[in-house]
């Protein structure tokens, strides 16, 4: 399956985001491994992509089983030797139970399973796929961010987010997120791993029931920009379709 093709993988490429980056980059002729945790659900959206010519393939990979983790990486390195592009974009929003000062047992655990996804979820799927990238002769890995990862944002009063409620796991967790991909950055810069966090903006998904004002296309177009640098593109940078974002 090597061939010419550049070859690609995104996590969470069952619906939303994930599906349209998907999309976006089988439409640029690459190869693409559709992650997904639900073998029904990416099943459908995998043939979805390939109605509309993609060269997708879907793949078993939940980021909070290191197990279903490892057998990808297993299956991509037997079918293709290598990885060209990593797209970290599975994650979740979690729910009330992680507001700051609700009180309870369950506020840790909550914030404990948001991290679980977003952060530590994309370094296990980041690690397990290292060797393939490091085979590529030009590895891009794309992190899936928010504004809310944004400190200088959050501590604004008056601005964008300061209407949201207080929340211990989602803003932090994307905020730790930005963090791991300049340490990932800095360690793969010798080898011309260009490594960037993306913020899609406000994008209208399952899973934030439909509240934003942005198509999963729109939301996506940034992450295939970055998956698709050249030699001279950044690294260790946190953006919107705008620009730089402040960390």
């Amino acid at each position: 399956m090597t061939g010419t093709r550049s070859i690609a993988l995104v996590t969470g490429a069952n619906r939303g985001i994930g599906e349209a980056v998907a999309a976006g980059l089988a439409g640029r002729g690459m190869t693409v491994f559709a992650g997904a945790r639900d073998a029904r659900r990416g099943a459908a959206a995998v043939e979805r992509l390939r109605a509309a010519g993609g060269d997708v393939h879907g793949i078993a990979l939940d980021v909070t089983d290191a197990g279903t983790v490892a057998a990808a990486a297993e299956e991509v390195a037997a079918r293709c030797g290598r990885l060209d592009v990593l797209v970290n974009n599975a994650g979740i929003l979690g729910d009330e139970r992680q507001i700051a000062g609700a009180g309870g047992g369950d506020v840790l655990a909550e914030v404990r399973r948001v991290f679980e996804a977003n952060v530590f979820g994309v370094i296990v799927v980041t690690e397990a796929m290292l060797p393939l990238l490091l085979r590529s002769p030009a590895g891009r890995v794309v992190n899936l961010s928010g504004r809310g990862g944004s400190l200088t944002a959050m501590a604004a009063p008056d601005g964008n987010l300061a209407g949201l409620p207080p929340l211990l796991g989602y803003p932090p967790s994307k905020a730790a997120l930005n963090a791991v991909t300049l340490q990932y950055a800095k360690r793969l810069r010798e080898h011309g791993i260009l490594v960037n966090a993306v913020c899609p903006g406000l994008t209208a998904t399952e899973g934030n029931g439909f509240a934003g004002d942005r198509t999963p296309e729109q939301g996506a177009a940034i992450a295939v920009r970055m998956a698709t640098l050249g030699p001279d593109g950044p690294t260790g940078t946190f953006v919107d379709e705008q620009g730089l974002l402040p960390w």
